[in-house]
């Protein structure tokens, strides 16, 4: 299933795509796509409902942050092992664990800002994962029946603030409008391997990123179970997997974005995102 929120900021109403590319409103079997709605018993039901029976909305409505409600927003750093040299860093030896403001939080399509005082804020196309139950101490083996599903992440990143201004990275990364998700949050089922999917960044058209997740360094088993071990996962959590090379900090010269730039980023199978930047009011 492709499940999605979609109506203006705040009052976005549950739907789902179905086969035909039409949006179907869901209201009337839940509340959200958020918390116990994306435990496995909750998606099974929706799955039973004919989307036939389903009112249409309207094709042009905003679309919303796929998951609401959000209680974590957890992102892994240095994942891709042409990333992390395209940075100058090294490969951990484990997940590289840091997190970013549930605030930061918008629609695939809304407008990105250039937070004040900005000279480096960048792009980074990204796996999300979205968690479907209560996970804590989890194996390996068992991590991936833990996910609801997945999405399209950016994780915008400020990397003056992230890299010089004291502190963990999370100052780079949690600026209002820098964790864009959606459109889909596409159910695990639908996606029999998270290790296979390309993925891609374009800015004004120029393609920058082109990368699949196969080139992971820590698998989406392996970046669940050890998140499980340090802390208790919720449905509804989101981990950002971390993204392949080609972002502004690793050209020559570094290229970041400016006010105008349209961005525009997908991963196989769960959509495309595009973005307008502008200045921060």
């Amino acid at each position: 299933m492709k499940l999605m929120r979609v109506g203006p900021r705040g009052r976005e109403k549950p739907a789902l795509l179905d086969a035909s590319g039409v949006v179907r409103d869901l209201s009337a079997h839940i509340d959200d796509i958020a918390g116990p709605a994306l435990e496995d018993a909750a998606l099974d039901r929706l799955r039973a409902v004919d989307p036939e029976s389903l009112r249409a909305l309207a094709a042009d409505s905003r679309i919303g942050p796929c998951v609401g409600n959000v209680g974590k927003f957890i992102c892994i750093g240095l994942n891709y092992a042409d990333h992390a040299a395209e940075s100058g860093m090294s490969l951990p030896d484990e997940p590289v664990v840091f997190f970013k403001a549930t605030s930061a939080i918008m629609g695939p399509n809304d407008e990105v800002e250039i937070p004040r005082g900005s000279e480096k804020t960048d792009w980074e196309v990204e796996l999300g994962v979205v968690i479907g139950k209560d996970a804590k101490y989890v194996s390996e083996a068992d991590a991936l029946g833990y996910v609801a599903g997945y999405c399209v992440v950016n994780d915008l990143s400020e990397r003056d603030f992230q890299l010089h201004r004291s502190g963990q990275w999370v100052k780079g990364k949690s600026a209002d409008t820098f964790g864009p998700i959606g459109p889909w949050l596409v159910t695990r089922d639908d996606v029999p391997d998270p290790q296979n999917l390309g993925m891609y960044l374009e800015v004004n058209g120029k393609r920058f990123q082109d990368g699949s997740t196969r080139t992971m360094h820590f698998s989406v088993a392996t970046v669940v179970s050890h998140l499980s071990q340090f802390m208790s996962l919720q449905p509804g959590d989101i981990i950002s997997t971390g993204t392949p090379p080609g972002v502004g900090m690793g050209q020559n010269p570094e290229v970041y974005l400016t006010p105008g730039d349209k961005i525009e980023l997908g991963i196989d199978g769960l959509g495309t995102q595009t973005q307008n930047v502008a200045a921060a009011g």
